[in-house]
This record gives structure tokens, sequence and C-alpha cells, in this order.
């Protein structure tokens, strides 16, 4: 081996791939989580309308991730396939979710601008994040190789996006109370850029890919859906997705009109439920080494099922913050196997076909998972109307009830329902997945 080719194939640092993490979370999970709270609640938008939003997102989102995927794959430049995408279309994501929270004056007043100017930035924003996670999360299993480092990268990794999610979900009331929407989305925007361009620069794409085939649009989608693997993945993570969407946009909901509590409390629960999970993420990563990621992907999704129940009937802060304590540890069970899982379907789906195609796979998993939409959707739809929640300005004479149907039933149900698809799915016993990995071939 040349010294070229050995400085070619250099190890990743999974610090430098994991921290990138916590660049792609903080304006999504700002946006995602506070786009109803922001536009229903504060700008008075109906929620019959932001429920139309969403869905019309997931259809669109559902176009867009193959084709991300599909042109990830079959790029070929001396910078290697993700990062040109990830150097592009980051500044753009940034700047689209800035002025997302920075609405002219004129168009907040007039509700049916209101409402066009939200579907409009909404699927931008929401695009350029899938483009954005597509080449992202393709480089994950390329990168590390066997389950022990993508176990050790992804534990690295989802607690970067934890740490993200305190500061952009629970802490974003405090901040925004203190310096508006308006420039909290500025601030988190340019971290978010910073420090996904210190990850783009520092991963090392395996040199090897260029020379493989490339992936053919119409073949992959067809190998994929008549793998039953990819279903069942991509439903079991579709309806967590749609119950951890929920969390997040229904709990300042709850905590304003179920418990009664000022919007600072938003930020006490968030805050236990995501410093709960970074706990369980450090306690997880030692039960994976003795217990099948599979079945503690599994078991993550039981606990989360069981823990929404008693929050329903829950009347104080003190019993929700017990019950969240407890779902924090399914969460981050969750997150630290979610990925394997997935980087699992990627090496079963190139012994068969010999074929690499992480960025096709990754969007198309994406595509399920944002599938959830639907679910949130309906969510909202049925809430507004069963309760006559309409928005802030007209909440209804149950708004609390509204709030629970939110936050616990529905979420109740999807996590019910990723449980029973989690059951159905089996991979072979293997010591390692994938190939060699690329340090262990500079190694030798």
């Amino acid at each position: 081996m040349t010294s070229e080719s050995k400085l070619v194939k250099k190890k990743t640092s999974p610090f430098r791939y994991g921290i990138g993490m916590f660049g792609t979370s903080i304006p999504i999970n700002m946006f995602k989580s506070y786009a109803a709270l922001f536009y229903v609640d504060m700008l008075g938008l109906d929620m019959k309308k932001y429920s139309l939003v969403l869905l019309i997102y997931t259809f669109v989102d559902a176009i867009d991730n193959p084709v991300y995927g599909y042109l990830s794959d079959r790029t070929r430049t001396k910078w290697g396939r993700r990062r040109p995408w990830l150097v592009i279309g980051t500044p753009l994501l940034i700047l689209c979710f800035i002025l997302f929270y920075n609405v002219p004056k004129g168009i907040q007043s007039e509700k049916t601008m209101l409402f066009i100017y939200m579907l409009l930035m909404y699927i931008l924003t929401g695009t350029l994040d899938s483009l954005m996670n597509a080449n992202y999360g393709a480089l994950f299993p390329e990168i590390f190789k066997t389950d022990e480092e993508r176990a050790k990268t992804n534990a690295i990794r989802q607690v970067c996006q934890l740490l993200a999610m305190v500061i952009s979900i629970a802490l974003t009331p405090v901040i925004t109370k203190a310096i508006g929407y308006q420039l909290t989305s500025v601030i988190y925007g340019v971290v978010a850029l910073a420090v996904i361009m210190f990850c783009t620069f520092g991963c090392t794409e395996d040199p090897d890919y260029e020379t493989g085939e490339k992936p053919k649009l119409f073949r992959s989608i067809f190998d994929l859906i008549t793998n039953g693997k990819f279903w069942i993945f991509g439903f079991a993570g579709a309806f967590y997705s749609a119950a951890f969407s929920l969390i997040s946009q229904a709990i300042p909901f709850y905590v304003k009109y179920t418990l009664g509590l000022d919007s600072g409390m938003t930020t006490v629960m968030l805050g236990v439920v995501f410093f709960v999970a970074v706990i369980g993420i450090v306690v997880w990563s030692f039960v994976i080494k003795k217990v099948p990621v599979i079945k503690v992907w599994r078991l993550g999704f039981m606990i989360m099922a069981a823990g929404f129940i008693p929050l329903y009937f829950s009347k104080s802060l003190g019993v929700s913050l017990a019950i969240e304590c407890i779902m924090g540890f399914g969460v981050a069970s969750c997150l630290i196997t979610m990925d394997c899982i997935g980087a699992k379907i990627i090496d079963d789906d190139f012994e068969k076909h010999g074929i690499k195609r992480e960025g096709m796979i990754s969007s198309l998993v994406g595509v399920m998972n944002r599938l959830n939409g639907l679910f949130t959707s309906l969510a909202f739809y049925v809430a507004s109307s069963a309760y006559g929640f309409v928005s802030g300005d007209e909440p209804g004479e149950n708004p609390g009830a509204a709030a629970k149907m939110l936050l616990c039933v529905f979420p109740a149900i999807a996590m019910i329902l990723a449980t029973v698809f989690s059951l159905f799915l089996h991979f072979p016993e293997k010591k390692n997945a994938g190939e060699p990995a690329v340090n262990e071939i500079i190694a030798e």
C-alpha cells in the first residue's frame, strides 16, 4: 500500500463525525418543535391549516428523499460523494430556517398570506434538511463498518443530538422569551453551520466506493420495496418518529393548558427527558455490549409505550416529571440503536445485491420516518376538531384535554404500533457487520 493511499484512507474520528449531529439537530429541532407554537399560538394561524401544512409536506418529502439519496450515491468528485452536497445544502438550509422564524410584518397580519408563507418556508427548510441528512446519514455505515464501531460512534452522535435538543427544544422557551424567536433562529443557524462544516471537512470517505457501480434509481427502489426488513424497520421508525415529534410539539401545550403552568416549565419538562436520556445512553452503551442491539431497540419502544398511559392521568408537574424520567430511558434506548439497525439494513442490501447505495437507502428510510407527518397531522386535526382548539386566540372550551390527546393518546398508539412492528424484524447473528473497517485496512 502506498503512502498516498494510506493518506486517502486515513481514519475518521468518531467524535469528528458524531459532533455533526449537534449541528444537524439544533435548527431542525427548533424548527419542528416550535413551528406549531409560533404560528398557531403566537401568530394565530388556524390549527387545521397547520395540520394541512404537515400533510402537504409529508408528500413532498416522500418524493425528494429518494432523489437526494440517488444523486448522492451517483456523485463522483475528488472531494467525495457526500461532501459537496453538505457544503452546498447546509448554508441554504440555515437561510430558510432563519426566514421561517423571521416572518415579515405585513404577512403576519394577513392569515392567508401567513399560511402560504409558512407552507413555502416549511417545505424549503424541510427538503434541505432531507438533503443534508441523506448525505450525513450515508457516511455512517460507509465510514464505520463494525457493530462495535457503530455503537461507539452512535453513542457519541446521540449524546451530541441530545445536547442540541437541550438547547434547541428545552432551553428555547427561555431564550426566545429573552431575545425572541427571530434572533434565536439566527444564533442557532450560525452555530449549526459552523459545526456541520467542521464535521464535513473532517470525514474521510472510502475512495474504493468511487469506482463501484453506480446505483440505478428504479432498480434500487424495486430492490427496497421487495425487502421485507426495510418495510418493518421503516414503519417501526415512522411510528417512533411520530411519537417523538408529538412529545416536543405537544409539551408546550400540555404545560400551558393541562397543567396550567408558566411556559418556563416547558423547559423543565423537556430538560428532564433529555437529561435522563443522556444518562440512559451511557447506561445502554454498556448494556449493548452484552445484549443484541435489536433487543435493546425493542425494549426502548416498550418503555416509551408504557409511559404515555400514566402521563394522561397526571395532574401535577411532579408526577409528570417522574413518569418522564422513565420514558427518558426508553428514548435513550431508541436513539442509540435506531441508526445501528438502519446500518444493518444497508449491510443486508449490499450482501444481496453487491451495490453500495447508502444514500439511497438512508433517504428511503428517511421517507418512512417522515411519514410521521401523516400521523402528527392527524393528531392536530383530531385535537382541533374534537375540542374546538383553533388557535391561541381561540383555544376552545377544553384545551387541556386537547393537549393530552396530542401528548398522550396519539403517541401511545404510535409506540404500541412501533413495538408490534419491531417484533417481526430479525437478522442473522454476526460478530461484525459489513466489510472490514477502513482503519483496520490502514493498520495492515
